[in-house]
């Protein structure tokens, strides 16, 4: 995500780290370096030159000139300007949904096709539930796109939200007015509306999405933009923020930008705060906006916050301490115990995700590796397990040369792919084993060794 731009700003954030002082040329250098970054990011012009005239002028106040590493200070005066140019200047408030209606809490989704509206209120339906507790229904007004409503309830049905049914013969105002209805008598806390996208903006389109508005009175109106559009996503914004009272924006799709103009654009051209990202194709793959955590992210500094907030969804606590007590207590890690880390380990969205996390310095030093290709691995190390018998997953040290050929076979691998597994395998209980004795910086060794590029 955002990996150009993160890459040329972590590099014009390490030459001003080491200026001991600031001049106004070297000032100038490396605003004009900023500059650059931002344009090849797709960046809007006018969002730009704002951010750069913000920087500037904080630059040559005393808060930079007086401090004793003017270099340091510089970083955090782009950092803080970032930040306020995705919508921190608005205030923590801004970015959160709003509640403070009478039940049920109406959300339009607005947007062009293909920005990814329908699976976007699935990821919403799961995120209300599961992090805010709501009693969540989902409807489609979408009766021009083939097979839409039937998408919309799958992905409900799979989040474990309700669904409202409505037939492509029904009359989008009429689906939403009964949608509401039954949210009302039925106690919903929540009613999410998904409506029909066109190609390109159009009156039509316009004027029914108004109409819904002007029956619903949405709590809240969130724009919908696919984050890899660049300048088209800034134009197609302000036309909707043209025709609808928006309250907010979800950048959907950017996990697949590397430039991430969108993200610095859209705000600042509507005005209107960001609320949501997709950061990845699965139905847990929405995150609540930060401009501070995602400014970090962009200037290389990472997010670490998030990679907590993963670890704290995806790590079992209680099994994690029922392993701890288990090699404590004298008992052997073995097959089980190394699915179960990876299984977590997936939870957590994979390699690539949480490399996204971190720091630039950590992301270049895996640069050699293949994140995609490491979680390619990561599943196949779960299928070779998978294809053993309870047996075998609790005594590996009973898998022989016959036992590997069945279990290659079974995973649909090679040989060697089960015996590299197996490696892989026993450098984890060799670590387990030094934990039982107290040896943390011992096992710390260990997987330095076991890590690309450390």
């Amino acid at each position: 995500m955002l990996d150009n731009l993160t890459q040329r700003l972590a590099k014009v954030v390490k030459t001003m780290r080491g200026e001991a002082r600031l001049t106004e040329a070297n000032t100038a250098e490396m605003l004009r370096e900023v500059r650059l970054a931002l344009l090849e990011a797709d960046v809007a012009l006018p969002a730009v030159r704002e951010f750069i005239g913000r920087v500037k002028e904080r630059a040559q106040g005393v808060d930079v000139i007086g401090s004793l590493t003017p270099g340091q200070a510089l970083v955090g005066v782009v950092q803080r300007e970032l930040a306020a140019i995705m919508g921190a200047d608005l205030g923590p408030e801004a970015s959160q949904l709003s509640f403070a209606t009478q039940p049920p809490a109406v959300i339009l989704m607005a947007g062009l096709q293909g920005a990814g509206k329908t699976t976007t209120v699935g990821k919403l339906a799961k995120y209300l539930r599961e992090q805010k507790k709501k009693k969540v229904l989902t409807v489609s007004a979408d009766i021009y796109r083939p097979a839409a409503i039937g998408q919309l309830e799958t992905v409900t049905k799979q989040v474990g939200a309700d669904f409202f049914p409505s037939l492509p013969t029904d009359k989008p105002v009429d689906i939403v007015l009964a949608a509401l209805d039954y949210a009302k008598k039925h106690y919903h806390d929540v009613l999410i509306v998904d409506t029909a996208g066109r190609l390109g903006i159009d009156e039509a389109m316009m004027a029914e999405i108004a109409a819904l508005h002007a029956a619903l009175k949405p709590i809240e109106t969130l724009f919908v933009v696919d984050a890899m559009l660049g300048q088209d996503a800034i134009n197609t914004a302000k036309a909707f923020n043209d025709a609808l009272p928006l309250t907010g924006i979800v950048l959907t799709k950017l996990d697949g930008d590397s430039r991430g103009g969108a993200a610095l654009s859209v705000r600042h051209i509507t005005g209107k705060p960001i609320k949501f990202a997709g950061v990845a194709e699965k139905l847990d793959g929405l995150e609540a906006f930060d401009p501070q955590r995602m400014a970090d992210r962009i200037l290389g500094m990472g997010d670490i916050l998030a990679l907590v907030e993963e670890a704290r969804k995806g790590v079992d606590i209680a099994a994690a301490q029922d392993l701890a007590q288990k090699i404590k207590g004298g008992g052997k890690f073995d097959l089980n115990d190394f699915k179960a880390q990876i299984s977590q380990m997936k939870k957590m969205g994979g390699m690539a995700s949480l490399m996204d996390k971190l720091p630039a310095q950590f992301q270049q030093a895996a640069s050699g590796a293949n994140m995609g290709m490491a979680d390619q691995q990561v599943r196949r190390m779960e299928g070779i397990i998978n294809s053993m018998t309870p047996a075998e997953r609790s005594k590996p040290e009973l898998i022989k040369a016959s036992r590997k050929r069945r279990i290659a076979t079974g995973a649909g691998v090679q040989v060697q792919e089960v015996n590299r597994m197996l490696a892989q395998f026993d450098q984890m209980q060799s670590m387990m084993k030094k934990l039982k004795g107290g040896g943390l910086m011992k096992m710390m060794r260990g997987m330095k060794g076991m890590m690309p590029g450390m």
